[in-house]
């Protein structure tokens, strides 16, 4: 029997791609990634065992999630078209690259998934895999069955006796890591409804956020969160933390027609309260630390370094040289940047660090000006001769 490995999430999409596959004559073997989802590894083993899978394996992999693929993008400021920020995208080459090691393990031929034959997703796993193990053959039931819409599966889930959790009253596509939340479909498909409440998971409405702010104090150390409110802990602890703390003031959801790697464009729910929290205190502290020149550098390449991982390019070569001009630049970004959390808002309150190029004395309007006003005659003359010459 051909033995193929399926990533497997416990959701209406997969759930529907055990059976189909399994008719299709393929011996399946299941791999789910606990990245921080919304199903249990337990739950995901259940629903697996339910399904006739014999062979599952779930692997925590919160861990070098947190520090191989969000710690890099969170250096770079990666942001997709200014309110993503990839939280399933940086998500998805870590599960290819598992698939894969998986597959070899078992001596399968082939790997499948669960994307959409529209979505980023199918573009980022096969992407990825076929950089990983070109040899490794690739099955998309969403690209091949006759099933064409989440009703259609939904129905397909009730005929087969599949348990699943989607109904036609929630009918939304949710993905759920530490790093964020992606939300899509149902009525929010209509440019004209306003995002339902009740599809979100991290954070409140800001009429339900609480009257009183809340302070957070993030230390770096050459762009490495390493401390919350003077508390040393891991990154994966202090996203943990602040995905409370920021949720429940509101903060993080963005609404955006996006542009697809495919082609079309697709309206996306994000909701994503540590990370834009952590990019915030960690662009803040490069604004005090990196000459300009480098800064505005920086934020070309965090614009490039975004779209190469939105797009599956993770493995690629230039994503990873991007990274190293990345860390590079992260040499003096250590300090500290205060935050005020209060109806998704973020303010700053403090900026702290040794290498900071700030000079009040430079800067202030006040008695204490040591600035040289005469010399800025002479730098404008200079500065604007090839413009005056044109």
């Amino acid at each position: 029997m051909k033995k193929v490995v399926l990533a497997y999430s416990g959701g209406l999409d997969t759930s529907c791609c055990v059976k189909w596959l399994q008719d299709k004559g393929f011996e399946v073997v299941c791999f789910s990634a606990n990245l921080g989802s919304e199903f249990s590894p337990a739950e995901i083993k259940r629903k697996a065992k339910a399904s006739g899978i014999k062979k599952i394996y779930v692997q925590d992999l919160q861990q070098e999630f947190a520090e191989d693929y969000i710690l890099p993008a969170l250096k770079a400021n990666a942001v997709y078209e200014a309110k993503y920020v990839l939280s399933t995208a940086l998500g998805r080459p870590l599960i290819a690259k598992y698939l894969v090691d998986i597959a070899h393990k078992e001596n399968a031929e082939y790997v499948a998934h669960g994307c959409t034959g529209k979505g980023n997703d199918q573009v980022r796993i096969d992407t990825t895999v076929k950089i990983l193990d070109p040899k490794l053959k690739i099955i998309a039931p969403l690209r091949e069955w006759e099933l064409t819409s989440r009703e259609s599966e939904i129905a397909y889930a009730k005929k087969n006796k599949i348990e699943i959790s989607t109904t036609k009253e929630k009918i939304y596509s949710i993905d759920q890591n530490i790093w964020g939340i992606s939300i899509e479909g149902g009525m929010m498909e209509d440019l004209a409804n306003a995002p339902d409440e009740k599809a979100y998971v991290l954070t409140k409405g800001i009429d339900k956020t609480p009257s009183k702010p809340d302070y957070v104090e993030i230390e770096f150390e050459k762009g490495i969160p390493i401390k919350l409110n003077n508390k040393k802990m891991s990154f994966l602890s202090m996203i943990e933390a602040l995905n409370k703390i920021a949720g429940k003031h509101g903060i993080g959801r963005t609404d955006l027609v996006e542009d697809r790697t495919v082609g079309i464009k697709s309206r996306e729910i994000y909701e994503a309260p540590a990370a834009w929290v952590l990019l915030q205190a960690h662009r803040e502290l490069e604004s005090a630390v990196l000459d300009k020149d480098t800064l505005h550098f920086k934020e070309i390449v965090g614009l490039r370094y975004s779209q190469l991982a939105y797009q599956g390019l993770w493995f690629s070569r230039l994503r990873k040289s991007l990274e190293a001009f990345v860390d590079m630049t992260q040499e003096k970004v250590s300090g500290s940047v205060k935050l005020k959390l209060y109806k998704a808002n973020i303010v700053v309150a403090q900026r702290k660090s040794k290498h900071s190029l700030y000079r009040k004395e430079l800067a202030t309007y006040g008695e204490e000006d040591q600035f040289n006003r005469e010399d800025a005659k002479g730098f404008i003359e200079i500065f604007s001769l090839p413009y005056r010459e044109r």
